[in-house]
């Protein structure tokens, strides 16, 4: 059997450090993962997926030190699904991505002229 997903995209909004009963961090965070496409009329399209993170432990302190809203990130793990009720008694179902490797992928800036002409890389063409 198999379950893994990879994911490259933005995060949505900051990582959210929080601490279970037993004294386990783990950190909540959306990403945004972007795909552009043609119409049968040659439209060109964009459409967005938003999916659930939860990474555990060391990295999800990791990711609350490192990451923050915009951050590009490749993000593999596994789907879960878990069931909750809601604040209006209704059950309802949750997928979420259960992290267990997270690379960052912006490009850190070598300097103040850089960091503020900065382009985003992708990780799968040679660096120029």
């Amino acid at each position: 059997m198999l379950n893994k997903i990879m994911l490259i995209g933005n995060l949505g909004r900051d990582p959210e450090l929080q601490v279970k009963s037993d004294g386990t961090p783990f950190t909540r965070f959306s990403l945004a993962v972007s795909r552009t496409y043609k119409t049968a009329n040659g439209e060109k399209r964009e459409e967005t997926e938003w999916f659930n993170v939860v990474a555990w432990r060391q990295l999800a302190e990791t990711c609350e030190r490192y990451l923050h809203k915009g951050s590009k990130v490749y993000i593999e793990g596994r789907l879960q699904q878990r069931k909750y009720t809601d604040k209006n008694g209704i059950e309802r179902t949750a997928v979420e991505v259960i992290a267990s490797d997270v690379q960052f992928l912006d490009r850190k800036p070598s300097s103040k002229a850089d960091e503020e002409t900065s382009i985003d890389l992708d990780p799968f063409l040679p660096e120029q």
